[in-house]
């Protein structure tokens, strides 16, 4: 078995080790999710915990770790009436991002089950982390079938296996910690929520510590063995300071004053729900037990807010996770003073006069107001260079319906298209391709019924073969591509039309986020085009690139086309299986370079040829429309719709429109 390397040598992440320290003390806090960039000792501090675990007492010879003292009645191991005990090291089981469904819960033998009636069952991870850790490393990009089962197990601290009435349940309480980059995509809020703390992590600038690290590495890699045995007293002091936390933990006294300021730290920063309520109490009776005090300090409680409430409080994917600690202090002293004097119009009772907000410059004007562009759409000279505007702000986003792409796909798992998929509703049946996971019941018998007279049948049960099995085919739903090709150009560059566009780029950004899309940001102006943003699972830096676009210049209509199919290209050759949603926002206009027009439509047509999927949001605006945008909609195979139209009370119309044209186009 190989050294881990150790928990207390790890440099430079106390909050992580912290927030690790107070799950081992207290399980029930509900675990920890880690976020921060690649190569921060995410993983290396997580797996290094369970050597500083106590160890666990399991009831002998159980394959889910039944507790000798209050076994589970329903374990599928037991009844455990007399129950040897035994002690045994705490685990931690890691979850693989692309783990099957069977791995994740266990396996019914569903050929035994049926010809046998025997529940030959072969427990999975949920088993093996009972009352352990449950690990899983890149938890944002784990699949949605595999988070919807991980949510039932942490609501109800119990795994059930179901195939066609064949029932088997077993507990399943585990300490879950995760760790994730978010440039790599966000994690769905029911998920989000279910940890109890979050930390964020990030690499010291500080050029001693880094050396620190670098030479504790290269000893660790040297000798892993005699590196560890350097740390072991360390080691052992924090195992034995767990220990006498969790004995000292039931004696700590949670008061009134600090659970005053606990629901109005919550209700200052508006969370939902009543779980940050509840877990920071646990934290902070946690941390008194962790400095071996029985009563719950102010202190406490504010390290308790730090660590449960950041991921708590954002309303959306672009809202950038984390706490006001001014504002946190503030709340804190204004609830401590509440305590002592309950007069509303004492010291801390508000009243003065309301600060300016950020979008309000000193006098409560607009500070984001700035002049708008000719009429001509012609940029005005800026500090970016000549021909070049300062970023506008986006508008608000709103909700818009979906946009799905044709046909049945068989991509990655998601909320957009139609797809055949492992989860959904059933719509046939089909020979299995390797291991049975859906059994179609009905099929089955049927493919078995001809045969049992010839195969001797003489009982009850049905005699079946292999060959008899049938696997449900189902149709679920799949993410896609989504890739936006903006215009960026001088035309585009009035004030409140760019920040229009923006804010509908952002709308469906947001739509991506909710239905699990990758999606990528081609942006065109002067004369070139960018990939702002390599197609990736991250709407949120997809919003940051956008947010930072500067416009002006002329517009290279064919090159974003160019530019937004290579792009595609080497997608269709890294995932064939995802379809892709190409999404242009312009006027439609084309200019710079000779014959921009009939270039930019012989770009078009690649994509008609083709058959993607596209959608034009026509950006045009003012009295006089030249309908460019629709004409190149056209081209496209696509739909056009305007800024308008994106919103969802009046899209309806728009997905049967693309699903329309592209049947129109194949045909």
């Amino acid at each position: 078995m190989s050294t881990r390397f150790p928990f207390t040598a790890v440099v430079g992440q106390q909050d992580l080790q912290l927030a690790l320290l107070l799950n081992a003390v207290a399980p029930n806090i509900g675990g920890v999710l880690v976020r921060g960039e690649k190569g921060t000792a995410k993983s290396t501090a997580v797996r290094a915990l369970a050597a500083l675990l106590p160890e666990v007492e399991v009831v002998a010879g159980c394959r889910f770790s039944c507790d000798p003292a209050s076994p589970d009645p329903t374990c599928p191991d037991g009844p455990h009436t007399v129950a040897a005990a035994e002690a045994r090291d705490a685990r931690m089981v890691e979850l693989p991002v692309g783990a099957s469904e069977d791995r994740l819960v266990g396996a019914l033998d569903i050929e035994r089950a049926l010809a046998e009636g025997v529940k030959a069952f072969e427990p999975g991870l949920l088993a093996a982390a009972n009352r352990g850790i449950l690990y899983v490393d890149e938890v944002n990009l784990l699949h949605d079938h595999l988070v919807d089962v991980l949510l039932d197990a942490a609501a109800m601290g119990a795994s059930y296996v179901e195939r066609e009435g064949v029932s088997v349940r077993h507990a399943a309480r585990f300490l879950l910690v995760g760790t994730m980059n978010p440039e790599e995509g966000e994690l769905r809020p029911q998920l989000l929520d279910r940890f109890g703390l979050t930390v964020e992590v990030a690499a010291s600038r500080e050029p001693d510590q880094r050396v620190e690290v670098v030479r504790r590495r290269l000893a660790y890699d040297d000798d892993p063995a005699a590196f560890a045995a350097r740390w072991a007293d360390e080691e052992r002091a924090v195992r034995q300071r767990i220990v006498a936390a969790r004995e000292l933990l039931p004696k700590v006294r949670l008061g009134d004053g600090a659970l005053k300021q606990i629901a109005a730290t919550c209700a200052a920063f508006e969370v939902d729900g009543m779980r940050a309520d509840i877990v920071m109490a646990r934290t902070a009776t946690a941390l008194a037990a962790w400095d071996g005090r029985s009563d719950v300090l102010a202190e406490d409680v504010r390290q308790a807010a730090l660590l449960a409430l950041p991921h708590r409080r954002r309303r959306n994917p672009f809202d950038a996770p984390g706490l006001d600690e001014d504002k946190l202090d503030q709340t804190l002293e204004e609830s401590a003073e509440d305590d002592d004097d309950p007069d509303p119009d004492g010291p801390g009772g508000g009243g003065g006069e309301p600060s300016p907000s950020p979008e309000e410059g000193p006098q409560g004007g607009d500070a984001g107001a700035q002049p708008e562009a000719g009429e001509d759409g012609e940029p005005q000279p800026a500090a970016g260079g000549a021909g070049e505007q300062a970023p506008a702000r986006a508008a608000e986003p709103f909700r818009t319906k979906a946009l799905t792409v044709p046909g049945v796909g068989a991509g990655a798992a998601g909320r957009r298209s139609r797809a055949r998929t492992e989860r959904g509703r059933t719509t046939g049946a089909l020979r299995p391709r390797g291991a049975l996971t859906k059994l179609h019941l009905a099929a089955t018998v049927r493919a078995a019924a001809p045969h049992q007279r010839a195969r001797g049948r003489s009982g009850p049960g049905l005699v079946l073969r292999r060959d008899d099995l049938r696997q449900a085919a189902r149709e679920g739903r799949e993410g896609n591509l989504v890739l936006f090709v903006v215009d960026a150009s001088g035309s585009m560059a009035a004030r409140q039309r760019m920040s229009a566009v923006k804010g509908a780029v952002l709308s469906l950004l947001l739509d991506a986020y909710q239905r699990r899309d990758k999606v990528g940001l081609v942006t065109f102006r002067g004369t070139a085009a960018e990939v702002a943003l390599p197609p990736t699972s991250s709407v949120d830096a997809a919003a940051a690139r956008l947010e930072s676009l500067p416009t002006g210049g002329r517009t290279p209509l064919a090159a974003g086309l160019l530019k937004a199919h290579d792009v595609l290209r080497v997608e269709r050759l890294r995932d064939p299986s995802r379809r892709a949603l190409l999404v242009v926002v312009t006027d439609g206009r084309a200019t710079g370079g000779p014959e921009p027009v009939a270039l930019a439509g012989r770009a078009a047509r690649l994509f008609g040829a083709e058959s993607v999927a596209s959608v034009v949001v026509d950006c045009e605006s003012g009295p006089v429309r030249l309908g460019l945008a629709g004409r190149l909609a056209e081209e496209l195979g696509g739909t056009a719709v305007t800024l308008d139209e994106l919103r969802a009370d009046a899209i309806a119309g728009l997905v049967r429109d693309v699903r329309g044209t592209t049947s129109r186009r194949a045909a």
